[in-house]
């Protein structure tokens, strides 16, 4: 943006998301400087462009956030929306880079151009056009070629504000006894229990800072997994206890409440489960010395 008038001698604009001044005038005239000078930090001007960059801040923060939403649930996206919110550089720079699913074409999202079409490069390195009514912008479980991908974007120097590709992925587990097919028993992992934590606020604090809900005793996440909504939950400890506590067994249930089996854990809602519970766990005390 350009820069604004702001007292005798100084002019301020956005940089970076910060406030920044030059000088008009004398020797340094034209340069920017280190810091705010005094004249003008409680200038009117100054003050608009400090609101603006928290506003953008927040902007910012809800683009990824709807973006990611779309990802994980794999929601078709309509064209005209990408196309329309293109030139917002909060948008563009959250969109910019992700995989996107359309016309049967897979590939990197890299532009948008005047007509309305998206522009992709594909995993041949080629640029190619669509213009579907809807794209998704998958969830890497989802993605059968996603090793190629990985490696094709290492290649192109690609990288993603919205954690897709490198996004860490769990397969759902099959029935020993029907190979090829989810167990029948409710769902119930236990790798990630027993993590320990000096308090139940602190494992909360860690759960919500993750992006996490925190509802009574748990620690959960809602996903629409091909078309339904499972919920995963971590025991975290009782709501009013603030003394040690561990995580405990990770779950699946439905929008009623009821445990779900494996088959009616869906691929994506497994996985992200199971991202959950391993987030959480890695915040752990680890005792440390030779009798640990």
């Amino acid at each position: 943006m350009g820069w604004l008038a702001a007292g005798d001698g100084y002019e301020v604009a956005l940089v970076e998301g910060r406030v920044a001044a030059r000088a008009t005038s004398g020797r340094a005239a034209g340069r920017r400087l280190k810091s705010l000078p005094k004249q003008v930090r409680e200038h009117p001007e100054v003050e608009r462009l400090r609101r603006l960059a928290e506003w953008l801040d927040r902007h910012g923060a809800v683009c990824v956030a709807r973006v990611d939403a779309w990802m994980v649930s794999s929601l078709p996206v309509p064209t005209e929306l990408v196309v329309r919110v293109w030139p917002d550089e909060a948008w563009r720079s959250v969109l910019r880079d992700l995989v996107v699913v359309g016309d049967d074409e897979v590939g990197f999202l890299r532009d948008v151009t005047d007509s309305g079409e998206l522009r992709i490069v594909n995993l041949d390195g080629e640029t190619v056009r669509l213009s579907p009514e809807t794209v998704t912008l998958p969830h890497p479980v989802l993605l059968p070629d996603l090793e190629e991908l990985r490696e094709f974007a290492a290649e192109l120097g690609v990288t993603q504000r919205v954690e897709q590709i490198h996004r860490a992925t769990w397969g759902r587990p099959v029935d020993p006894a029907e190979p090829g097919k989810p167990g029948e028993k409710a769902a119930e992992v236990k790798e990630f229990a027993g993590g320990r934590f000096a308090s139940r606020f602190g494992l909360a604090a860690r759960a919500t800072s993750l992006g996490y809900r925190v509802s009574g005793g748990y620690a959960t996440c809602v996903v629409r997994d091909a078309g339904r909504s499972a919920e995963a939950a971590v025991w975290i400890g009782e709501p009013y206890w603030d003394g040690e506590t561990e995580t405990g067994n990770l779950t699946w249930h439905d929008r009623e409440g009821r445990r779900l089996p494996s088959r009616e854990v869906g691929p994506v809602a497994w996985s992200e489960g199971m991202r959950m519970a391993a987030a959480l766990y890695a915040g752990r005390d680890v005792e440390k010395g030779t009798n640990a």
